[in-house]
C-alpha cells in the first residue's frame, strides 16, 4: 500500500465498516490513521489490484505493543487534534466518546507514551508474539476472485517470517461477520468481547507453529513467502 492508495483505502473502510468508531470520526480522522501503518515495520498494509485498479486491501500489525508505542509518540498528537476536531462536528458521538472510550484510551495510550525504550522498533523477530489482523476488505465488483484470502495469506506468511506465533482478529457475531468464512479459511475460534457499545465481537486466531511435522502451517516458519 502506498499513500496514493488511501482515498479507496478509507473509501473502502467506510464502506465495509461503518459502525467503527474511527470510520465515524470521518474520512479525514481515518485517512491519517490509516497512513500510520505505512510508516512503520511493526505493522503491514497490502492493495490487492484487478486491471491496474485497487480493489482490495488488508491492514494489519506484526507487533502489537510496539506499534502502538511508536503510533502514540509519533502520531499521537496530530491524530488527537484531528479526533478532537472531528468530535467538535459531532456532539453526539463526542459524548459516546466520553461515556465509553475516554478512561480507556487513556488507561492504554499513556503508558505508551512515556514508556522505557524509545528507539525506533526495528525488524528484528518478534518470536512468539501475536499478530494483529485489522482490517481486511475486498470491493464488491471483485468479490469472486479470492482476493481477501490470498490478502490473508500474505499476512499469515509475513507474521511468520517475522517469528510470531500465531495470528488474531475480530469479527462481528451474527450475520454481520465473516466468522464461518475464517473458520473455512483454518482459523479458530477463540472467545467472543463485548464492546462499551454493547456490540459483541468473535476473536478468531490462526497458530503459525506445531510441533507435528505433518501439519502444512508448519512451512510457515521456513521464512517469507517464495
Amino acid at each position: 500500500m502506498a499513500h496514493e492508495d488511501l482515498p479507496f483505502v478509507v473509501d473502502e473502510h467506510r464502506a465495509h465498516f461503518p459502525d467503527g468508531f474511527f470510520a465515524r470520526l470521518g474520512p479525514r480522522f481515518l485517512t491519517a490513521y490509516t497512513a500510520t501503518y505505512l510508516a512503520t515495520p511493526c505493522a503491514r498494509a497490502y492493495i490487492a489490484e484487478t486491471g491496474g485498479q485497487p480493489t482490495g486491501f488488508l491492514v494489519g500489525v506484526i507487533d502489537p505493543a510496539a506499534h502502538r508505542g511508536q503510533l502514540v509518540r509519533k502520531h499521537g498528537t496530530r491524530l488527537a487534534l484531528r479526533a478532537c476536531a472531528a468530535l467538535s462536528l459531532r456532539p453526539l458521538l463526542a459524548l459516546h466518546f466520553l461515556r465509553t472510550r475516554l478512561s480507556r484510551y487513556c488507561r492504554k495510550l499513556l503508558p505508551a507514551r512515556y514508556a522505557r525504550g524509545k528507539e525506533e522498533p526495528g525488524p528484528a523477530r518478534r518470536d512468539g508474539a501475536t499478530a494483529v489482523l485489522s482490517h481486511v476488505a475486498v470491493n464488491s465488483r471483485a468479490r469472486s476472485l479470492r482476493l481477501g484470502s490470498a490478502l490473508i495469506e500474505r499476512f499469515i506468511q509475513d507474521a511468520a517470517a517475522a517469528g510470531c506465533a500465531r495470528v488474531s482478529l475480530v469479527t462481528a457475531a451474527g450475520p454481520d461477520g465473516a466468522g464461518r468464512y475464517y473458520e473455512r479459511l483454518g482459523w479458530r475460534f477463540a472467545g467472543s468481547t463485548r464492546t462499551p457499545d454493547g456490540r459483541l465481537f468473535l476473536t478468531y486466531e490462526y497458530a503459525l507453529y506445531t510441533p507435528f511435522p505433518d501439519d502444512p502451517r508448519l512451512r510457515y516458519f521456513q521464512g517469507p513467502a517464495q
